[in-house]
């Protein structure tokens, strides 16, 4: 059985407010990630687990797309760690992501 996440739940989740703005950049963001609902429930579980690593998962500024991200004041071994769960991550599920150059930032771009 597959359940849905709602764009109101998803916000709530990664811990935004819920606007009209942010339902509505939610939506988009959704509509753009191919087989979103697909993996949808493995992005909570992922930003739970990036947690004790100062990493989240947020929405983009500048694209309707899902970033992964790590504070830049981590170590260099946080950040090696970061990188490997979040490559780990993307295969197991069969999701692709996309690399920020020089920023431990990732694009998720879908399945």
């Amino acid at each position: 059985m597959q359940i849905d996440l709602t764009p109101e739940a998803l916000l709530s989740q990664l811990g935004y407010s819920k606007t009209e703005q942010s339902i509505e950049q939610m939506k988009k963001t959704i509509d753009n990630t191919h087989g979103f609902s697909n993996f949808s429930k493995h992005i909570l579980a992922l930003h739970d687990e990036l947690a004790h690593i100062k990493g989240f998962i947020a929405l983009s500024n500048s694209r309707d797309a899902f970033k992964i991200k790590c504070s830049e004041e981590v170590s260099e071994e946080i950040k090696e760690e970061f990188s490997t769960l979040i490559e780990n991550w993307s295969k197991k599920y069969k999701v692709e992501t996309q690399k920020v150059a020089n920023k431990p930032t990732y694009y998720i771009i879908g399945q």
